[in-house]
């Protein structure tokens, strides 16, 4: 899933009959690259330093269809087992979700696996192709999310007219990453993950995804499965909405979640002061998105900024109260420095690889409509009754309506033949919503899946819940599962999410939120929408 989170649909949400559905193919060939091992040597980051890490490239085929011609380089890192020799269960993958987010300090994870369950795996984090500390790392536009943009709403051919040359001109930009666009599907990342294995010297992998991470899984499942062992996948794509759909069927599911936030201020209003009901709250976010618009605070954050900033919190809780603070201060005492300030950290300015990466990986697994009518017509379609997020989505994604490189038919995925995996969702997850899970377990016959019923959080896994963490821990040192129950529409077993953040100042006792590590907190901030 690199979308920016401004840093994760219940299957009733899903808006059937809109957009149009990719045609899934075969599967294709599986290349299988062997290149030279990795020559381990110290890491430069200050998380894979104090892990004792080790870093070091992989040298892959640009095009595999290529095997000998031009060259990239993977840049990847390993955190080595401390178990005896006959306790090791072999190298574990690690994907941050994106497409476009660097994983290369989520070698790191295993520390925080319960029970020591990490300790028994080589853990390899990697940056994909194109992204981070890979060479070459692809760049557009770095100043493409500037300040004071006009508003995401279409609503007269001026606004239209700018936002359609805007996207245009970025694709267009994205030229001068040359044959790099023709070869960043994730039929490719899925091949560099079978290179690094081979290149480790590893049989099989294990692998734990988050967000577009489950869909390399599954993907490398399809392609690879006799090279897959144990998988956990995290906020798990749906492969059936490869990825126009999912786009719109994101968009109905953060207008839910952005409810819920909006009622949890309301919860606190004492606090926050900024209405008693979450209808009071919405108001209010709306009237001064309004005013912003007319008006930007600093003359930097305007209404698109205004909405950027708060979809974080259509992500999960972890943000709620910071957010939150800045929504009361702006409006009652104009403070604006908060504001930018949580624009600034998530919109990326400055540096647009993981946007590119996004892009150049999206536009081209799949066919996206070309035709701007289309567009217009499934986006205020879907407005309509998801506000908040739709047209900053649909603008997020318009460069591929243009996109300068040709698109490929997505893998049907086929997991009949992996061994075991482990599935997770929280059942009102924005970014992946929940039908993505059920269906991949109807693909995996050998997988099991645990819920969390009305969580709101995307891939919060080792985020401090213990159901569900220890029962990650059991399957990483027994292959244990949750037992399977017969049937297609419901999980296998249930947690409950972690309870929702009590602010400071509030009249109940204040609980101090469970969290991930740092490091996967900042690879998952990199996501946008998967």
């Amino acid at each position: 899933m690199k979308k920016r989170i401004l840093s994760t649909l219940a299957a009733t949400c899903l808006l059937a009959g809109i957009g149009v559905a990719p045609t899934a193919a075969a599967a294709p060939q599986a290349p299988d690259y062997t290149p030279a091992p990795v020559d381990w040597g110290p890491c430069e980051s200050e998380p894979l330093v104090q892990a004792g890490a080790e870093c070091g490239t992989v040298e892959v085929p640009l095009d595999y269809d290529d095997p000998e011609g031009e060259k990239i380089s993977l840049a990847v890192s390993r955190v080595k087992a401390t178990v005896p020799a006959e306790e090791y269960q072999g190298v574990m993958l690690v994907n941050p979700g994106g497409p476009g987010g660097s994983g290369l300090n989520l070698a790191v994870l295993g520390g925080s696996v319960p029970k020591g369950a990490g300790d028994a795996y080589d853990w390899i984090g990697f940056d994909p192709r194109g992204v981070g500390s890979s060479t070459p790392a692809a760049s557009c536009d770095p100043q493409y999310f500037g300040y004071d943009r006009p508003d995401y709403r279409p609503t007269t051919p001026e606004l239209e007219k700018f936002w359609l040359d805007k996207s245009a001109g970025y694709a267009d930009a994205c030229k001068a990453n040359g044959r790099l666009l023709d070869n960043i599907k994730t039929t490719d990342n899925v091949a560099d993950m079978n290179s690094i294995r081979n290149a480790l010297g590893a049989e099989r992998i294990n692998f734990y995804g988050f967000s577009y991470g489950t869909y390399l899984g599954q993907v490398f499942g399809t392609l690879y499965p006799d090279k897959l062992r144990r998988v956990v996948m995290d906020g798990v794509v749906n492969v059936e909405d490869v990825w126009y759909q999912a786009n719109l069927n994101q968009d109905v599911a953060f207008e839910h979640n952005i409810q819920v936030y909006f009622d949890w201020i309301a919860r606190y209003d004492e606090v926050f002061g900024l209405g008693t009901s979450g209808d009071e709250v919405e108001k209010q976010f709306y009237t001064q998105k309004e005013r912003l618009d007319a008006e930007p605070a600093e003359g930097k954050i305007g209404s698109d900024e205004w909405t950027d900033l708060f979809l974080s919190a259509g992500y999960g809780q972890r943000n709620w109260e910071t957010i939150a603070h800045a929504f009361s201060g702006w409006v009652h005492r104009g403070e604006s420095a908060p504001l930018v300030e949580l624009y600034d950290a998530s919109a990326g300015q400055g540096d647009d690889n993981g946007y590119a990466m996004y892009l150049g990986t999206e536009c081209t697994d799949a066919q996206w409509p070309t035709e701007w009518d289309q567009w217009k017509k499934d986006n205020w379609k879907v407005h309509k009754k998801a506000p908040f997020e739709t047209w900053a989505n649909a603008w997020y994604n318009a460069p591929c309506m243009t996109w300068p490189a040709e698109a490929g038919t997505p893998v049907e995925v086929d997991g009949s033949e992996v061994d075991s995996a482990l599935l997770i969702s929280e059942e009102k997850d924005g970014a992946t919503p929940y039908a993505g899970a059920l269906e991949a377990r109807k693909r995996f016959p050998n997988a099991s899946l645990i819920s969390l019923p009305g969580g709101t959080t995307h891939s919060g896994s080792l985020g401090g819940n213990a159901c569900l963490d220890d029962q990650i821990a059991d399957y990483l040192l027994t292959g244990e599962l949750p037992e399977r129950r017969p049937g297609n529409n419901h999980s296998d077993t249930t947690c409950e999410p972690l309870p929702q953040p009590v602010p400071e100042g509030a009249q109940s006792a204040a609980r101090a939120p469970h969290q991930q590590p740092e490091v996967l907190q900042e690879a998952l901030k990199a996501n946008h929408r998967r």
